[in-house]
């Protein structure tokens, strides 16, 4: 929850603003203390969503929602629908103290590697793809901006949304369209190739979360940069997040073998990196030199996704 809370959007969307701010969640103050109060809600999603790293994102932003001093989730997961056909879900509707307009917050967590070569120019977003090659940066910004988003200003959703709302609300001269806001929360990180120089994708936040990524073949070149005394912990789903613990690192010439076994058997893994001696003495953990990696196959990618189709 502190990295979700502390982690920046990797991209802009066009206008619609990004995640709601500490401030606006009444947390600019006394963060740590409130997190401790949370600690038994966040464990308890521990080992009930297996490897869906996505509804885990959720669950701890509905957890955040319903439980910050400023907000209050009114509704998750809302289906759209017209005819009995199923439009789109909106992700969250929530308000906050001050405002009892309704704001509609879409989530995603996602993790892209950027390819050297591949569609469009150096910064296009269609080279930023996830681990399984089956999405990219471009089609998700695509389906948040022409689909997701827009959905909520829907006739359908405007009624759905109305359940959700108190009557002195819907009751206001102004209509909901207009007293709705829309945002969009997109933590995650990009992995830049270890063995090229890549650019950032268009509209990416100055801030985002970076990691590095390369080829099974390329590890030893990469663990060269670093000293003897390398220590390593694979991520696995969902906890592809926050850093984990000191006491889950162990030498990296030990564990490598095994995440490069599991590599051979399941593609990309996630790894994180820490090297005692490039930490500067008394550092906190928190502000130890860590470094995420992903490591793929040689033969990876075994596919690109096709850039989304353009719009007129």
């Amino acid at each position: 929850m502190a990295w979700l809370l502390a982690t920046p959007d990797l991209v802009a969307l066009g206008n619609y603003p990004g995640r709601p701010s500490n401030a606006t969640l009444g947390l600019d103050g006394g963060q740590q203390a409130w997190l401790q109060t949370l600690a038994p809600n966040v464990a308890a999603l521990d080992g009930q969503l297996a490897t869906r790293m996505g509804h885990y994102h959720e669950r701890l932003w509905h957890l955040l929602l319903d439980n910050a001093p400023n907000t209050r989730l009114l509704a998750h997961n809302l289906r759209i629908t017209h005819r009995r056909n199923t439009l789109g879900e909106l992700d969250m509707l929530y308000r906050t103290r001050e405002n009892p307009a309704p704001v509609h917050l879409e989530v995603a967590i996602k993790f892209y590697l950027g390819l050297p070569e591949g569609p469009g120019d150096a910064a296009c977003q269609s080279r930023w793809i996830g681990p399984g090659g089956l999405d990219s940066l471009a089609l998700k910004y695509s389906h948040l901006l022409h689909h997701q988003l827009p959905l909520s200003r829907t006739p359908q959703a405007k009624t759905a949304m109305a359940h959700w709302l108190a009557p002195r609300d819907i009751a206001e001269p102004t209509t909901l369209s207009a007293r709705l806001t829309q945002r969009l929360a997109l933590p995650g990180v990009l992995f830049y190739p270890w063995h090229a120089t890549l650019p950032p994708p268009a509209g990416a936040t100055a801030e985002h979360r970076r990691g590095w990524w390369c080829h099974q073949h390329a590890w030893p070149s990469v663990a060269k940069h670093y000293s003897t005394a390398l220590q390593l912990a694979r991520l696995t789903k969902p906890h592809w997040l926050a850093p984990p613990p000191l006491d889950a690192f162990g030498a990296a010439k030990q564990r490598m073998p095994d995440v490069m076994a599991q590599v051979d058997r399941y593609g990309p893994q996630q790894v994180m990196l820490y090297d005692p001696q490039k930490e500067q003495e008394g550092a906190h953990y928190e502000e130890r030199p860590l470094t995420r990696l992903m490591v793929v196959p040689d033969d990876w990618p075994h596919q690109i996704p096709l850039p989304p189709k353009r719009r007129g």
